[in-house]
């Protein structure tokens, strides 16, 4: 109970009015549907498509050739020199090879790097588009440098933005968005010191994705697991949101419950074709309105996310395995977090105790995908920087779509952290 004696475990049962707006892209789900990129792009009118995607993707047979042969005569070429870091300075040379190559749109091939860093290219294409003819690429590149470097992000023009077609080969969720994370360093001579930040456009959702269960397959174990603890995630967050909507909850429900039955099989050693079909149709569901004009659903833990990764090398995916259930019971403690919904998605409604459930089947999740189960043990920040970490947590802009009455402290983001040590 709480202090006006509310009880937070009894859902509500009133409808609340709601606003949807939403531009989703067109989702072509199937085994073997990344052969089916030239008539993806025929219904969209594109006609020359720059691959972009990182070294690995690019000379892995199993992943670009579906590609280059689903794309056929409309594969204009391939730029595979995307990295993790997602750097504006390789935007930029993918800028340039798209300009050589006259191509029409970016299929964007791969994990979240490669998605992120095809929505830059987009972006800077359209500011050498719209830039003053007595300005070169360079220079305007170089002004993008700038305003990133004090703003932490890219105006994003409204005209020529380059049409994206994303084909995503892990489960992290970052193709059915409007938004994209990037970095610089001096090196390239593009900031002056390093900088991080991102940029997010209605623009920037992608015109069609390709969402093709036989590319997942080809992911290494670990690289998927990881990626799909932040996919898995996305779904939590986007039922306890402020921001929730009756049509994210249904999408997010029936996503959790694909995701959870394919993940489970999956961290048990089966890699049948069903356990991979659940996964990507789980993934897609749970991004679905997700990411819309002016407002999103990630929350508390993709902010415990960024704060643990922000300066520290840890991975995404294993920074949100350790802290997901620690975040959750925190939450869970202080507000209803919609709990009814989630143990409906993870088919533990009828427990005693359905908060408790909740965070036992996620951490079930996490450990079944043998992610780390502590803070201790990995890369990231030890106690003694936990006061800081916690301010960037409670900062960042997901938090404001955490649910009313929640009202974290310093203090309490420090004692999530200090409970997944």
């Amino acid at each position: 109970m709480t202090g006006d004696d509310t009880d937070i475990t009894a859902p509500s049962r009133v409808t609340d009015p709601f606003r949807f707006e939403y531009d989703a892209p067109t989702l072509r789900c199937g085994r073997d549907s990344a052969r089916e990129l030239d008539d993806e792009l025929a219904a969209n009118g594109f006609e020359r498509a720059l691959v972009v995607c990182g070294q690995t993707v690019g000379t892995t047979s199993a992943v670009i050739d579906p590609v280059r042969e689903g794309l056929g005569d409309r594969l204009a070429g391939v730029f595979a020199e995307t990295t993790p870091e997602k750097r504006l300075a390789t935007a930029a040379g993918a800028a340039d090879r798209l300009r050589e190559l006259d191509a029409d749109c970016i299929v964007a091939l791969g994990g979240g790097s490669s998605l992120d860093v095809a929505k830059q290219v987009s972006v800077l294409a359209a500011r050498v588009a719209a830039a003053d003819a007595n300005n070169s690429p360079a220079d305007a590149y170089a002004a993008a440098g700038s305003e990133f470097a004090e703003t932490g992000t890219l105006s994003v023009p409204d005209e020529e933005l380059v049409p994206i077609v994303a084909v995503p080969t892990t489960l992290a969720g970052a193709d059915v968005s409007q938004v994209a994370g990037m970095t610089a360093t001096p090196e390239n001579g593009l900031v002056p010191e390093p900088a991080s930040g991102g940029i997010s456009d209605p623009g920037l959702m992608p015109a069609a994705v390709v969402a093709d269960p036989a590319l997942v397959a080809t992911t290494p174990d670990d690289i998927l697991a990881a990626s799909a603890m932040n996919g898995f995630d996305k779904g939590i967050e986007t039922l306890y949101a402020s921001t929730a909507t009756p049509v994210t909850d249904a999408t997010a429900v029936r996503g959790l419950s694909l995701f959870q039955d394919g993940l489970l099989a999956f961290g048990d050693g089966s890699r049948a074709e069903w356990v991979y079909d659940a996964l990507v149709r789980g993934c897609l569901l749970v991004q679905y309105g997700i990411s819309r004009p002016g407002v999103g659903t990630l929350s508390l833990i993709h902010a415990f996310g960024h704060g643990l990764t922000r300066t520290y090398p840890v991975q995404q995916g294993a920074a949100h395995g350790v802290v997901a259930p620690h975040a959750l019971a925190f939450l869970f403690d202080r507000v209803d977090g919609r709990r009814d919904l989630l143990a409906e998605a993870f088919d533990v409604a009828d427990a005693d105790d359905t908060a408790a459930a909740i965070v036992d089947a996620v951490a079930d999740v996490r450990d079944a995908l043998g992610l780390p189960t502590r803070l201790r043990d990995v890369d990231g920040p030890g106690p003694e920087e936990f006061p800081s970490v916690a301010k960037h947590v409670l900062a960042d802009s997901f938090m404001s779509n955490a649910p009313a009455g929640l009202d974290a402290t310093v203090a309490d983001i420090e004692g999530v952290l200090e409970a997944a040590w």
